[in-house]
C-alpha cells in the first residue's frame, strides 16, 4: 500500500458535510437503515438543514439510486447496503486470534487497462491488504473473512510465513505512526462541547479513518494504539445519536 494514500502524520480530513452527506451519516448508522420521512426532517434540522434542502437532496439521491422511497420514508439502496456492512466491519472488525499466517494474494493477470489496475488496487486496499512489491499483497491471516470469489480470476492466494521479522514488515507496509498520530488528533476533535454538526463533521473523518486501519495482531502493533479508543468513541457516539433520533421522531 502506497504511504501516500494515508493522510500525513497528524493531518485530520475534516470535509464539510452537505444536506447529502447529512442524510447518508444518519441513515449509515441506523440499523435497519431506513427512516420516516418525519423523522429524517426533525434529525437533519440540529445540523443546519432545512426542509426544502432536504427535499431537494432526497430527491437527487433518489435519482442517482442512493435511496429507495418506501411507503412511510426512505432506506438506503442495496449499493450502499454493501458501504454500510464495511463501515460497520471497519468499526467492529471480525478477527482471530494469529497464529504467525500471513495472507499472500499475486496478481496474476496481465494485459489489463489501467482503470481495471486502479479498481483493482482499490479492492485489495479494502480487503486491508498491502503491497509489498508490484503485485504482491500481504497482509497477516487474523482477519476472519473470506476474499471475494471473483478475484481468481486475477489473482492466486496462498498462505505464507515470511522469514523477515512480522514487526518490520508491517512497520514497512503500513504507515501505522501516521495513522495514529491522525487517530489521536481525531479523538481530540470529537470531545469536549461542540456543535451537533462539528461532531458530525468530526465522527464522517472518524469512520473514514476506521476504514484505513490495517487491524494488525496487536503483538503488531505499537504501544498504545489508538483504535479501540476510537472505535469506542465512534460507537458511543453512533448509540447517542440513534437515540436522538429516537427522541425526536417520538416528539412529533
Amino acid at each position: 500500500m502506497r504511504v501516500d494514500e494515508f493522510p500525513r502524520p497528524g493531518e485530520v480530513d475534516l470535509r464539510p458535510l452537505s444536506a447529502r452527506s447529512v442524510v447518508l451519516s444518519l441513515l449509515l448508522g441506523t440499523h435497519p437503515p431506513e427512516l420516516p420521512v418525519r423523522d429524517l426532517v426533525r434529525a437533519v434540522e440540529r445540523f443546519g438543514v432545512g426542509g426544502s434542502t432536504l427535499r431537494a437532496a432526497l430527491s437527487r439521491m433518489t435519482a442517482a439510486g442512493d435511496l429507495l422511497r418506501t411507503d412511510a420514508g426512505y432506506r438506503l439502496s442495496e449499493r450502499l447496503l454493501e458501504r454500510q456492512r464495511r463501515q460497520d466491519e471497519s468499526v467492529h472488525p471480525h478477527t482471530r486470534a494469529w497464529d504467525g499466517d500471513w495472507e499472500m494474494v499475486v496478481i496474476t493477470a496481465t494485459g489489463r487497462e489501467a482503470a481495471e489496475r486502479a479498481e483493482l488496487r482499490t479492492r485489495l486496499t479494502a480487503l486491508r491488504l498491502a503491497e509489498l512489491r508490484e503485485g504482491v499483497w500481504l497482509r497477516p491471516a487474523n482477519l476472519v473473512r473470506p476474499l471475494p470469489a471473483d478475484l481468481a480470476r486475477v489473482a492466486q492466494h496462498y498462505t505464507a510465513r515470511p522469514e523477515r521479522s512480522a514487526s518490520e514488515l508491517a512497520a514497512a507496509l503500513w504507515p501505522l505512526g501516521a495513522w495514529s498520530a491522525t487517530a489521536r488528533r481525531l479523538l481530540d476533535r470529537v470531545s469536549g462541547d461542540r456543535g451537533p454538526a462539528v461532531r458530525l463533521t468530526a465522527f464522517a473523518a472518524v469512520v473514514r479513518h476506521l476504514l484505513a486501519d490495517p487491524v494488525l495482531p496487536p503483538e503488531l502493533l505499537p504501544a498504545d494504539w489508538p483504535g479501540p479508543a476510537l472505535r469506542a468513541a465512534y460507537t458511543a457516539y453512533q448509540e447517542e445519536l440513534a437515540k436522538e433520533v429516537r427522541a425526536r421522531g417520538s416528539e412529533a
